[in-house]
Parts: C-alpha cells; sequence; structure tokens
C-alpha cells in the first residue's frame, strides 16, 4: 500500500494576504506529510493585476512567491492567459521552478508556448506513474485577439489521452475550467481518477464524486488550502481518494505577517506612482462623472466609435487632481478588462438600450461578482452620443432619431458581453475584441494626449 498526500491551490488573485499563512502551511505539510509522497499543485489564476504589485511586476512577483511555494506542477487560469499582453505571458515563466502544464493552447503557428508541457509523468519511490493533464477554460473570443489559439476541452482530450495510454496508473487533471466543465470531464472521461480544479470559485469541503472520479476545488482568493490523501495498492491502482479543504483563517497567525503583506502592497504603490501619466485640472476634483465621461471619450476614440458605453461601479474613485500616476488609475480602475466595439444594427441597438433602460435601477445597487469585476456594484449605465426619451421610448444617436435599419458601432467592454444583463450584445453583436490595453491603460494613454504630463507643476 501507498500513501500519496496532494495539495493544492486555486484562484488566489494575488490575495497576498493570506500568503504567509498558506506557505507555512504547505511547507509543513511537505516536510513531514505523513504520507509516502506529497505533491503540491495550482490550479490557476494565481495572479490578478489587480494588485499593485502584480501590476508593477507584470506578474513577476507571483512567481517569485509561487517559487516559494514548492509547487510541484501547476496549470494558468485566465487572468494569466487573457489579462496578460501576448508578449507579457510569453516570458512570465521564465523563472518558474515547476512545468507549467497546458495541453490546449497553442501559438498562432499551431506550437506550443515555450513555456508550457502537454503533460507530465511522475514516478513515486514505489514506482506508481501519476499522469498530469493541464486544461485551462476555452475562451476563443479573448485568446484569438490575444493571437493565441486555445483548444477545446474535449479535442484536447481525445488527441492527450491516446498519447498517454499505457504510460500511467494514476490520471490526475490540473484544471482552471470551472465546476461544470469538471463534472463534463468526469462524465465523458471515466479515466481521470482526480480533478483538481478551478475558475469558479466553488468550495468544495471535501471533494465531489461524479461516476469514478473526484472533482476538488478550493474556493477563491487562498480562504482555503486543498489536502488529499491518496490511497494506492500494490498494483499501483487507486484504492481511496479522501479530499479535505483547509480554511486560512485556522492557521495560526505570526509576528511580522501583516508586516509583509502590507511591504507588498506599498511596493507596487511606489513603483507605480514613479510613473506620471498625465495632468489634471480642477474639474476633475471628487467628480467621478468627469471621470466616466473622459473614459467614455477614451474608450470611443480607441475604437474608433461615436458611440460608447461605461457602468459607475467601475470607477472605484474620481481621478485625482494634478498629477495622475498609474497608481492612481489602477486604484480607480483595477479590473482586467478589454474595450469592445461592438456592430448592431439601429433596431438592435435601440433594443439594447431598451435593455439598459430596463434594468438600471437594478443594477445601480447590484453586488456584482465575477467577469472580471474588481468593484462592489454594477452601478448606473452611461452613453456616449445616445440618448433616451424614456417616456416615448425613442433613442437619439448624436441627436438624431435612431434609423432601424442603419448600422452603428458602439464601444463599450468584454465586461458587458459576458454580463447577463444586456443579451443583445451576445446575441446578434458583431463584438471585436481590442487588445491588448485593459481599460485603465486605453483611458491613461487618452489622458496622456489631452492632458499632457508637459503641464505638470514642477
Amino acid at each position: 500500500m501507498e500513501n500519496i498526500r496532494i495539495l493544492h491551490t486555486n484562484d488566489l488573485h494575488s490575495h497576498f494576504e493570506h500568503f504567509p499563512k498558506i506557505g507555512r502551511y504547505l511547507h509543513q505539510m511537505q516536510e513531514k506529510p505523513n504520507a509516502d509522497e506529497v505533491y503540491t499543485f495550482d490550479a490557476g489564476d494565481f495572479m490578478d493585476r489587480s494588485h499593485p504589485l502584480t501590476d508593477a511586476t507584470e506578474g513577476q512577483i507571483n512567481i517569485k512567491l509561487m517559487n516559494d511555494f514548492h509547487y510541484t506542477a501547476g496549470t494558468i487560469g485566465n487572468n494569466e492567459g487573457i489579462s496578460n499582453p501576448h508578449a507579457v505571458l510569453e516570458d512570465l515563466f521564465d523563472h518558474v521552478n515547476h512545468p507549467i502544464l497546458l495541453s490546449n493552447l497553442r501559438e498562432e503557428d499551431e506550437s506550443f508556448p515555450k513555456w508550457a508541457k502537454d503533460y507530465e509523468i511522475l514516478t513515486t519511490k514505489k514506482g506508481t506513474r501519476i499522469a498530469l493533464v493541464g486544461l485551462t477554460a476555452a475562451y476563443p473570443m479573448t485568446y484569438g485577439p490575444n493571437h493565441w489559439h486555445i483548444k477545446m476541452l474535449g479535442e484536447t482530450m481525445d488527441r492527450v489521452l491516446p498519447e498517454i495510454e499505457g504510460k500511467y496508473d494514476v490520471l490526475i487533471l490540473i484544471t482552471h475550467v470551472g465546476l461544470e466543465k469538471d463534472r463534463w470531464l468526469a462524465k465523458n472521461y471515466p479515466q481521470i481518477d482526480l480533478i483538481v480544479g478551478g475558475h469558479s470559485h466553488d468550495l468544495i469541503p471535501n471533494g465531489e464524486k461524479v461516476n469514478q472520479t473526484w472533482i476538488t476545488q478550493t474556493g477563491k482568493w487562498g480562504n482555503y488550502v486543498g489536502d488529499i490523501m491518496l490511497e494506492v495498492n500494490d498494483q499501483h491502482q487507486v484504492v481511496k481518494i479522501a479530499p479535505t479543504t483547509i480554511s486560512t483563517a485556522s492557521m495560526p497567525e505570526e509576528a511580522g505577517d501583516e508586516q509583509i503583506i502590507q511591504g507588498y502592497l506599498e511596493q507596487g504603490k511606489q513603483i507605480l506612482e514613479q510613473d506620471h501619466v498625465a495632468y489634471l485640472p480642477e474639474k476633475f476634483a471628487d467628480d467621478k462623472v468627469a471621470a466616466i465621461q473622459v473614459s467614455l471619450d477614451a474608450i470611443a476614440h480607441f475604437a474608433n466609435t461615436d458611440l460608447a458605453m461605461l457602468s459607475s461601479g467601475l470607477f472605484l474613485s474620481s481621478f485625482k487632481v494634478g498629477t495622475l500616476t498609474k497608481f492612481d488609475l489602477q486604484k480607480a480602475l483595477p479590473h482586467p478588462m478589454h474595450v469592445v466595439r461592438t456592430k448592431l444594427k439601429g433596431s438592435d441597438l435601440w433594443r439594447l438600450v431598451m435593455e439598459i433602460e430596463k434594468n438600471r435601477h437594478y443594477l445601480d445597487h447590484f453586488p456584482l461578482q465575477g467577469m472580471s469585476f474588481r468593484g462592489k456594484i454594477f452601478g448606473q449605465m452611461y452613453y456616449r452620443g445616445i440618448k433616451v426619451d424614456k417616456l416615448h421610448r425613442i433613442v437619439y444617436v448624436n441627436g438624431q432619431k435612431i434609423n432601424p435599419e442603419k448600422d452603428y458601432q458602439i464601444a463599450g467592454l468584454d465586461h458587458y458581453v459576458l454580463v447577463p444583463f444586456f443579451p443583445t450584445l451576445a446575441i446578434v453583436g458583431e463584438n471585436e475584441f481590442l487588445f491588448p490595453q485593459f481599460l485603465r491603460e486605453v483611458v491613461g494613454d487618452y489622458l496622456a494626449q489631452k492632458y499632457p504630463i508637459t503641464q505638470e507643476v514642477k
């Protein structure tokens, strides 16, 4: 009989406030595992550019901290794969100390990224062969414009499984595809013994068994760490899988933890504050609407459209008067979102505006999570170039009554395509995702042109 311990994390999202505790727990279990072998896996979204230090270092601080956790293997999430420009992701893992497993992502020439491995075969001291396969969420609409080719899950599994057939005794998937897709994998590929998952932020305290496959996930932000015991018999067959999760809050604090956590924030702030973006006039003082309006102009300019829309909940603060730094912008607009240019017939644009107006009061205080949103509430929707006569249900575009047969283009965000409140965008919109700049970078570039730093008071 052989006992194998698997420690795992997912969706840490640069929540460095938990890292001192998580690091100690992993090291303690790695050093004294009470098992014949111990492996440590991460299932993606380890980084999040809403944290100043992650943003300032383009994720390199996360790689350093990953190495400190002594992972055996991991995969990437959408925050690594989509929220980074192609060039940043190309070099993100240059200094990582463990294999990054990712079977379903390719360069545009169909080659593997230089940092990715298709799969890995581990062999325990007692000779058990463990195959590891990594998968990330398949989003063609966003990977494509970022110059990657993402492969569908079924297509990938149908390719990989024949390649590794006969090479393993235990099959483990490390996935960032979400619980529903993990269940689909378990139902359609019964040879999988264990899925170490992420992406949907589900906390499964003691795992979930689908047919013969166990699925595990630890929620989000490092609130929990996964701890799994596997029993394998002398014929290298899995006898038992027992998943558990450990609350990070239950782990002991140590003197100096808070200083380390605050140090990450302060270091990121200091780096970003060195980069001056624009010099803003007094009209922006404590005026979030002014920030929204200039940001509407910014995304319209970026997308080369007359029309634009943004929601107030995106703006966590108004823009700072005087010298605006990258830190100020990051604090105001922390979301890893991209601008989308949508083409709609006039009749469909009218319908979109009606959807927005119908949901306006509901969304004003709606607590939104996911879809790359890093704020608290959705808020009010603001338009550029659009006016609405609510009483008569008439929409005006640039002062003219909307033409139902004319084509219009409007700038928005990938966020609005993903949220369920405005289905017209996803159903009939011709959506073009514009990469690589984030929303805050688009706004920053526009402010730099409109209010150049040459006006800065020395």
